[in-house]
């Protein structure tokens, strides 16, 4: 918003701080016809007074003086608050700035956010609360404080490369990895549950059988080991009763999808068609539902009642399951496209690949896929005493160990060496412990009948090349290495390929590889038939075929909304730490060992299909999920609980910061001030004894709204304490460290502390200030001091403190200094209150670098002599602290001086603004000496005045014509002006 007049002045204002000095400031220039940009850095405006509990020296609540004000900024027509964001540049003049704001993302629509608290309820991170200091915590999701303007909820999240969610980048299908693992670590199972299924439609064979190539990219393998996130998935479906969770509401659109194969793709694909609310039907060729889950996979990996749950639940999502339905012989697929309005092919690789070797079509030898059919379906499997199993795979590894427990001796024929076998590490580790022989670099070159039947297997041993197309390094035969190996039965498995006869039939693309042909939308040849899965792929691990089920399912239906199916592939980069990203952390987080999953006797195991791996217990679970980096960062790591809780729908995860390009005439700087760090101090004990706190944290400890509910406890033990010592110019008036100056108002907001103090404690309080020398200049401040001493009973003692220590393991704590007279002196206290100074802050000096404008030595703002609002660059103004420490009523008027020379800088931009010379002395009705005042004058509008607010207000109601207004501010014609004038 921008008012201009001819010659390019604005009249607009931009102020930077929302606390009490900026809020007054807005107010004052809004009221005035400006229209005013109020930035502040965090969430809410109302700064430090927010927290205060009272204030000095008439010890009225701080915030029923503050909210009317924090209502009205909020509220003001004129008034764009524009919290979360900072100054990014200025650049202009006076009457024309250029000011780029950075306004960070919120991840919460202010638009729609009633502030109603139920996202914060179910949110599983706990973080720092800065409105209390750390006295207690906040959640992810959060507002500063009840009475926060704008009462807007905030999402905190903070970026940080290692807890950079790689395992979930990996994922085919983006778990939200980090934040299922997190709400393990903190006991909420069933949101973690709910949290994987919000992803994955397979959870429980997920945590069974996949070959987690999350774990590959997990950041803490690169420190020690990776989590173990299958195993975790695992934990929490196994303690969720999947039978009673009850499915959502979907409302049906009437349109009918088919689905041609019950393996993870098609399932999955099942699973988001039926809750976008189409009628999906599933054909499965095999009598019973799952496909290569049911027959390729051994139930000592995974339980067939375990996968009939996870099917179970999808059928009651309203999912038709057709078995003994194999399509292109009782039933064409060119019926089955007319009476559905799409079709999706996921019919998996069932064909095993024949041995090509002399004797490789014996009887005694079969292809790893039938075999594993066989056993899995309960068929009876004649094998002979001595099995050899060929190929390197988790399909070879399976046979293995299914042959094993039939009862046979078993050995795994592989050509290359174990670093290059593409079965998994555990699998195979498995295996070994089961009594499998591994034979690397091993090949098969004949197979020996005798009498008809298999009883030799020639084999040639290997030695490892160049590398191939794949990467890995070609086997070679070593010549003259031929031997024997007795052998009476083989199975091979040496790949997988899809049967393709019905797509063939009906004109279906196949590639020369034997798969379907589709587009990256995984549409077909074949108008309305989509494919995906190990039929476009070739083999590949359940995971993958779970993504491309659920790709196909939005393509689908995309493609009968009418909108042309997305090809855009969610792959991103991964990237691993650097090695001095990896060094640093090895500073922070100390190296834990992975849990171990515990598993049943090797010896016993193989009597049985009863599952191998046993599972987590709570403990363990807890223990292994905080071993996740995100763990150790705060913040949010978009669990969506929040966003499922929020009624209104304002969560907005993929909300970006936003860069403003604002035109303003003037800006007032009002960041205020930082509290100075008594941690430096060592001697002080902060931040090493609990019971040692600073002044704004023991403000929270007595405020009503604080985390004791107004009830004077220390932080230790909770205990009201019985003795409190405040240490006064902690951090101010200390040449030591460069902060020689007066912080102002520590002696007495000290004071007003230890008054509040008795009146909070719920036993009889004895109070103990230990000063250098005691400073209250102000309107009654040392009447204040007074009363302290004389109605209060607060004990002043001039002293040197020089250290605080341990008094015992009761959290006591002995103040050690000298008094008046030189002599050292010990106390016992069961509280320490650290009355700290004020200082500037490296933001606050960057600021100042991007305003243009000269600081003093110590930080804060250099202002021009006699003008105390003006900076050392013209247009640019400042009030309150950041010119020097200051209290809240010389805040306030000095940001109604801001306002005011603003007002009169800007006039030109209104054309009805004038300024007098002076206060006209004859209308004194004090009778004292006047003060310089300027009035803020728009004719017909509101005249107000700054310097002397009370009595300028006297005078102007001694005028004829002036109608009195709120806040000193009046109506008043043109006549009235002239006078004034």
């Amino acid at each position: 918003m921008e008012q201009q007049n001819g010659n390019g002045t604005i009249g607009a204002v931009l102020v930077v701080g929302g606390g009490i000095g900026g809020i007054q400031t807005s107010l004052d220039l809004a009221e005035s016809g400006y229209y005013v940009y109020l930035v502040e850095r965090t969430p809410s405006i109302g700064g430090v007074m927010a927290q205060l509990d009272k204030t000095f020296p008439t010890n009225d609540c701080s915030m029923c003086i503050l909210s009317p004000k924090l209502v009205e900024c909020g509220r003001h027509l004129n008034i764009e608050l524009l919290t979360y964001s900072e100054v990014l540049d200025i650049e202009g003049r006076p009457g024309n700035f250029t000011v780029s704001v950075k306004k960070k993302a919120k991840f919460v629509d202010g638009t729609k956010c009633t502030g109603c608290g139920l996202c914060a309820q179910g949110c599983p991170v706990t973080m720092r609360n800065e409105y209390d200091q750390g006295l207690v915590e906040r959640k992810a999701i959060y507002t500063p404080f009840l009475q926060s303007v704008p009462n807007t909820y905030v999402i905190d999240r903070r970026e940080d490369r290692s807890c950079k969610a790689a395992c979930s980048d990996a994922c085919p299908i983006h778990m939200n990895i980090q934040g299922y693992a997190r709400l393990i670590a903190s006991g909420k199972l069933k949101e973690a549950y709910d949290l994987i299924r919000r992803t994955n439609p397979l959870p429980i064979v997920c945590g069974r059988v996949c070959y987690a190539p999350c774990e590959k990219a997990c950041n803490r393998g690169q420190l020690d080991e990776p989590i173990a996130i299958r195993e975790l998935k695992r934990f929490v479906t196994d303690q969720i009763d999947i039978d009673a969770i009850e499915v959502p509401e979907i409302t049906r659109n009437g349109r009918k999808i088919a689905i041609i194969g019950s393996g993870p793709a098609g399932l999955a694909a099942a699973h988001d068609l039926a809750l976008a609310g189409y009628d999906v039907t599933i054909f499965e060729a095999l009598p019973q539902p799952g496909g290569m889950l049911r027959v390729g996979i051994p139930e000592y990996r995974l339980p067939k009642d375990v996968l009939k749950k996870e099917i179970d639940y999808i059928k009651r999502l309203g999912v038709e399951l057709k078995t003994n339905a194999r399509i292109g012989e009782e039933i064409q697929l060119e019926s089955v496209r007319k009476s559905h309005q799409a079709v999706f092919i996921a019919t998996g690789a069932h064909a095993g690949t024949r041995l090509d070797i002399p004797g490789g079509d014996s009887p005694e030898v079969m292809n790893a896929i039938d075999f594993l059919w066989a056993a899995n379906m309960g068929e009876e499997v004649k094998l002979g005493k001595k099995v050899a199993v060929i190929g390197g795979g988790n399909t070879a590894v399976d046979a293995a160990r299914v042959a094993r427990r039939l009862g046979s001796e078993v050995k795994v024929i592989y050509r290359r060496s174990r670093d290059e076998m593409p079965a998994t590490a555990s699998e195979v580790r498995g295996a070994e412990e089961e009594g499998v022989e591994m034979a690397f670099l091993t090949n098969p070159i004949r197979i020996i009948t005798e009498g008809g039947k298999v009883s030799k297997m020639g084999c040639v041993r290997m030695e490892l090349g160049e590398p191939d197309a794949s990467g890995r390094r070609r086997p070679v035969p070593v010549a003259g290495s031929e031997f024997m190996v007795d052998v009476d039965t083989v199975i091979t498995a040496l790949g997988q390929a899809s049967i393709l006869d019905f797509a063939l039939e009906s004109a279906i693309e196949i590639s020369r590889g034997g798969t379907i042909v589709t587009d990256e939308a995984l549409a077909s040849s074949l108008e309305g038939v989509f494919a995906g899965g190990d039929v476009v792929s070739g083999p590949s691990i359940v995971i993958e075929a779970i993504a491309a089920g659920k790709k196909a399912a939005r393509s689908i239906d995309e493609y009968l909304r009418g909108e042309t199916p997305s090809s855009k592939e969610d792959k991103r980069q991964l990237e691993k730490l650097s090695e001095a990203e990896v060094t640093a952390l090895r500073q922070t987080v100390p190296s834990r060992d992975r849990v171990p999953m515990r598993e049943s006797d090797p010896d016993e195991r193989i009597r049985s299909f009863e599952e191998v791996e046993q599972g987590y217990s709570v403990s363990e679970a807890r223990e292994e999920a905080a071993r996740c980096l995100a763990s150790q960062i705060e913040g949010c790591f978009q669990c969506h609980e929040c966003a499922e809780r929020c009624t209104a729908k304002a969560i907005d995860y993929e909300m970006q910061d936003e860069c403003l390009e604002l035109n303003v005439g003037a800006i007032v700087f009002a960041p205020g001030y930082d509290l100075f760090d008594p941690s430096v101090q060592y001697e002080l004990g902060y931040r090493k004894y609990p019971n040692v706190v600073d002044s704004i944290e023991f403000e929270r400890i007595l405020s009503a709204t604080g985390p004791y509910k107004g009830t004077l406890l220390r932080p230790s033990d909770l205990a009201p304490p019985q003795r409190i010592a405040f240490i006064q110019c902690v951090g101010s008036r200390d040449p030591s460290h460069d902060r020689p100056y007066c912080s102002s108002v520590c002696c007495t907001y000290a004071i007003k502390e230890a008054v509040i103090a008795k009146e909070h404690s719920t036993v009889p309080l004895d109070v103990t200030i230990f000063f250098m020398d005691i400073r209250t200049h102000g309107k009654d401040f040392d009447k204040y001091y007074e009363r302290a001493k004389k109605e209060s009973g607060i004990s002043f003692v001039r002293s040197k403190v020089y250290s605080i220590e341990a008094g015992d393991s009761a959290g006591d704590l002995l103040v050690r200094f000298a008094a008046e007279d030189g002599t050292v002196m010990t106390e016992r206290f069961s509280m320490v209150v650290l009355s700290v100074g004020f200082q500037s802050s490296p933001e606050l000096v960057e600021l100042a670098k991007k305003g243009g404008i000269q600081l003093n030595p110590y930080g804060f703002c250099q202002t021009q002599p006699f003008l105390p609002m003006a900076t050392s660059r013209p247009g640019i103004f400042v009030c309150g602290a950041f010119s020097a420490p200051k209290d809240i009523p010389e805040t306030v008027v000095q940001a109604s001086g801001a306002a005011g020379e603003i007002s009169a800088l800007l006039a030109p931009a209104r054309g009805t603004l004038t300024r007098t010379k002076e206060y006209p002395p004859e209308r004194d009705i004090s009778g004292e000496e006047p003060r310089i005042g300027v009035f803020i004058c728009h004719c017909g509008v509101n005249i107000g005045a700054y310097v002397d607010v009370p009595r300028v207000a006297e005078y102007a109601k001694t005028l004829p014509n002036v109608a009195y207004a709120e806040r000193n501010l009046f109506t008043c014609s043109q006549d009235t002006q002239e006078k004034i004038k």
